[in-house]
């Protein structure tokens, strides 16, 4: 944009952010014709649309996209395909249908609150926004997502792509996570959504295409605004500014930490598998053995069990958490018998069975790389 243009620009995007403000419906009044013939109509939780397909979908889709979640929830939904099966699924049976999709919280607190649901609503996801909220795992945004898309009621969302979107719109200034510029943007969902006055029928798609417009094409690098039904009120589009909006977390030198791991296999080719901890990382899964040290892990297998020959070291396993790079040692042994006291959160799991078991991702790509390779 050249320097002469620019002062028209900023005039043009500031008549329209006023008339956008005068006119919030024209927020709705522009997206969902777009929806209508561009969204996504063909997603399997819209089909049959339940509220337990629906709180499912999104609780996988936190931090999660649509392509990587669509196999998994086919695959939960097959094995507990009500609220009630989910509820009387052992807590292993949950972690290795969630198992591959991360953030293993969503899965143990989708489970507790099945149990609730069961417990205290005769086995149905409540309708009240409070009672949904009161739920394991349900905040605002997710609750009002289930409540608009289930039963079409009127509640604005704000998730990861909303907030994109109306940070670009109205050129929101500051890190959405900050609460102040979050209290401004949930103003101005709420501004929309009042203004927009829609038919219960309506709510689901509105509510859609929201989701859809920052998934597909108000991206977080390299937007399409050329397709974007409100591109003509755009702030951020028309001020030049859509590649900074909305503003960066303030960026961090994440920690790295270390690991060693014992990948122990027993004369019938059975691995040994530990259970962590129920809280902390990874917590009630399934996996190998962990130390901070290659001598704690060694101390370790020499009082429990007998190796006949030496460790053999993997190839190291890069992993990232949002807190954290962790990078796991690995130690390789072959037929291994135990020794000394059993401990209860141990057990030898044959290949068959690791399917049916909760395990992390690195893990499990460790275990499945080595059966390939033996």
């Amino acid at each position: 944009m050249t320097r002469s243009a620019r002062p028209r620009a900023v005039a043009a995007a500031g008549a329209r952010r006023h008339e956008l403000s005068r006119h919030p419906e024209t927020y709705a009044r522009l997206l969902l014709p777009w929806f209508d013939h561009a969204g996504r109509h063909d997603l399997p939780w819209q089909h049959p649309r339940t509220p337990y397909r629906v709180w499912l979908s999104e609780v996988m889709l936190q931090q999660t996209q649509v392509r990587v979640v669509v196999p998994y929830f086919e695959r939960f939904v097959a094995t507990l395909p009500t609220l009630p099966d989910l509820a009387a699924a052992s807590q292993d049976q949950v972690l290795a249908l969630w198992s591959g999709l991360g953030y293993y919280a969503r899965a143990r607190n989708l489970h507790a609150a099945a149990r609730r649901c069961v417990e205290l609503h005769a086995g149905e996801l409540p309708r009240e926004i409070a009672a949904l909220t009161a739920l394991p795992g349900i905040g605002r945004s997710t609750a009002a997502a289930i409540a608009s898309q289930a039963w079409g009621d009127a509640h604005a969302i704000l998730d990861g792509n909303v907030r994109r979107v109306l940070a670009r719109v109205h050129a929101v200034e500051g890190w959405p996570g900050l609460p102040k510029v979050e209290k401004r943007l949930w103003q101005l969902a709420d501004a929309h959504l009042q203004a927009a006055a829609l038919p219960p029928a309506r709510m689901p798609d509105y509510t859609q295409a929201q989701m859809d417009l920052g998934a597909t094409l108000c991206t977080r690098s390299a937007p399409a605004c050329v397709l974007c039904p409100l591109r003509d009120v755009c702030t951020a589009r028309i001020e030049g500014r859509v590649e900074e909006l909305p503003t960066p977390r303030p960026s961090k030198v994440l920690p790295r930490r270390h690991a060693h791991v014992l990948l122990v296999e027993d004369a019938r080719g059975r691995v040994l598998l530990q259970q962590r901890a129920p809280a902390g990382v990874w917590a009630s899964l399934w996996s190998l053995p962990q130390f901070d040290d290659a001598a704690a892990a060694r101390d370790w297998a020499g009082r429990y069990l007998h190796i006949p020959a030496a460790f053999v070291a993997l190839d190291t396993i890069a992993h990232g958490f949002s807190h954290y790079l962790l990078d796991l040692h690995p130690l390789h042994a072959r037929d291994a018998t135990p020794r000394g006291v059993a401990d209860g959160l141990l057990r030898w799991a044959s290949r068959a069975d690791l399917a049916a078991l909760g395990l992390p991702s690195p893990i499990r790509t460790l275990l499945e790389a080595r059966m390939r390779v033996d």
